[in-house]
C-alpha cells in the first residue's frame, strides 16, 4: 500500500474556497517535512516552500504550497480518529502479521496543553521486536488512560502476541479485550489491585522463607553491567495456581501464571533490591519467556518515547488546538516508521537519517515510496 492509497478514503473536512489546496497533497507535504526535520507548522510550510520544485515532481500543487496557517487550520479540523485509522491500515499492510511482545504505554505531549485543557496523553502500541508503532489513541489527561487503552486494543489484531502493560492496565476488562483479540497478557500487579498484589507478595515471601513445596517453579536469571552499575534480575514463574483463592483465579480471564522479578542493583558498593509482581495468561509458559516479555516492555520507553522527545523534539512542540496535536503525533510516527524501515544507511542514527533525507532528494523519495 502506497502512502497515497493509505489516505484514499480520507474525507476532506473543508468546503468551498477553503479547499484551495488538495488535502492529500498537504498530508504528503507535511509528512515529507516532518521526515526531514520539521517540528512545527511553520517548519512544515517553510520546508514545502523551499522544496516546491522537488515536490512538483510528484504532486500537482495547482496553487503552490500552503502557508503555515493553512497547515495548522487543516490539521486542526482533520478528524484524528480517521487519520489514525489510515495510519494503522498503512502499518498493518507494511508489517503484515505481528508476533512477539506488543507493549502498551502512555506518553504526555507536554507542549500540547491549551488553556484549561490538559495536555494530550498518547497511548501507543509498540511492537518491541520490529521497533514499529502499531497504533495510537489520544486522551486529554492521564486520568483517561484506561479508556484509551481499551479503545486502542479494540483496533489491534493480537493473535500470537504477548501484550504487556504497566500497573494501570491491570484491569479485568483490559485482560478480556486482549484475550478477545487473540493475544496473551502480562500485567504488572501493584497496589491499585491491593488484594491481588498482597496475595502475590505473601506467596513469594513464604516461598523465600520455607520453599515452594511441591509446586513447580520456573526460574531464570540475567546479569547486566552498565556505567558502573551491576544489576542481577531473578525471575520466578508459577503456573500451578491451586493455592490462589478461587475468587481471584476466576476474576481474571484465562489466568495461567504469576511471576516475580527481583532486581538487585549494585552501584559504587551500595546494594538495593526491589521486587515487581505480574499475572499472565497461558502464552507465558516459563520464567525465560516471562523475563523476555517483562524486559521487552521497557523498549517502548527507549525506542519510542525517548526517540520522539530527543529526535523529534515532541515535548518542545507547541501545537495545541483541536485535532492538530494528535495528527502531528501520527505524522511523527509515520516518519519514524519510514526511517526504521531504511536499509540504505543502517549504521546511521535516526537523527542522522532524518538529516540525510533532507539533504538527499533520492533517499527521501525512496523512503516515501514516491515515483514521478
Amino acid at each position: 500500500m502506497t502512502l497515497t492509497e493509505a489516505f484514499a478514503g480520507l474525507q476532506d473536512p473543508r468546503t468551498g474556497p477553503a479547499q484551495r489546496h488538495d488535502l492529500r497533497e498537504m498530508i504528503l507535504m507535511a509528512l515529507c517535512a516532518v521526515l526531514c526535520g520539521a517540528d512545527s507548522w511553520v517548519d512544515v510550510a517553510d520546508w514545502a516552500e523551499d522544496n516546491e520544485a522537488w515536490l512538483r515532481r510528484y504532486l500537482i500543487l495547482e496553487r503552490g504550497t500552503p502557508s503555515h496557517d493553512t497547515f495548522g487550520r487543516v490539521f486542526r479540523i482533520l478528524d484524528a480518529t480517521i487519520f489514525e485509522r489510515c495510519f494503522r491500515g498503512w502499518i498493518a499492510d507494511m508489517v503484515g502479521v505481528v508476533d512477539g511482545v506488543v507493549a502498551l504505554d502512555g506518553k504526555t505531549v507536554c507542549g500540547s496543553r491549551d488553556g484549561e485543557n490538559t495536555a494530550l496523553h498518547m497511548i501507543s502500541a509498540f511492537a518491541t521486536g520490529s521497533g514499529l508503532c502499531l497504533g495510537q489513541e489520544g486522551t486529554r489527561g492521564k486520568g483517561h488512560e484506561i479508556a484509551g487503552i481499551k479503545a486502542l486494543l479494540d483496533t489491534l489484531n493480537l493473535k500470537g502476541c504477548i501484550v504487556t502493560i504497566d500497573a494501570i492496565g491491570c484491569q479485568t476488562e483490559i485482560a478480556q479485550k486482549i484475550v478477545d483479540q487473540g493475544g496473551d497478557y502480562l500485567l504488572a500487579a501493584k497496589d491499585n489491585r491491593e488484594t491481588l498484589a498482597q496475595a502475590l507478595r505473601e506467596f513469594f515471601a513464604e516461598g523465600d522463607a520455607g520453599g515452594f513445596g511441591t509446586l513447580p517453579v520456573s526460574g531464570y536469571s540475567t546479569l547486566g553491567k552498565d556505567h558502573g552499575r551491576i544489576e542481577t534480575r531473578n525471575h520466578l514463574w508459577v503456573t500451578d495456581l491451586t493455592w490462589l483463592d478461587r475468587p481471584i483465579r476466576q476474576h481474571w480471564p484465562k489466568l495461567a501464571g504469576i511471576g516475580m522479578v527481583e532486581r538487585v542493583r549494585e552501584i559504587k558498593g551500595k546494594t538495593s533490591t526491589e521486587r515487581a509482581f505480574y499475572i499472565g495468561s497461558k502464552g507465558i509458559a516459563n520464567a525465560e519467556t516471562f523475563a523476555n516479555a517483562a524486559r521487552s516492555h521497557w523498549g517502548i520507553e527507549n525506542s519510542l518515547h525517548w526517540v520522539l522527545d530527543v529526535t523529534f523534539r515532541e515535548d518542545d512542540c507547541r501545537v495545541r488546538k483541536g485535532h492538530a496535536p494528535q495528527n502531528l503525533s501520527a505524522l511523527r510516527k509515520f516518519a519514524l516508521t519510514l526511517l526504521r524501515q531504511d536499509h540504505r544507511y543502517p549504521k546511521r542514527s535516526l537523527r542522522s537519517r532524518r538529516k540525510t533525507a533532507d539533504r538527499i532528494p533520492d533517499y527521501r523519495a525512496s523512503l516515501l515510496g514516491l515515483a514521478p
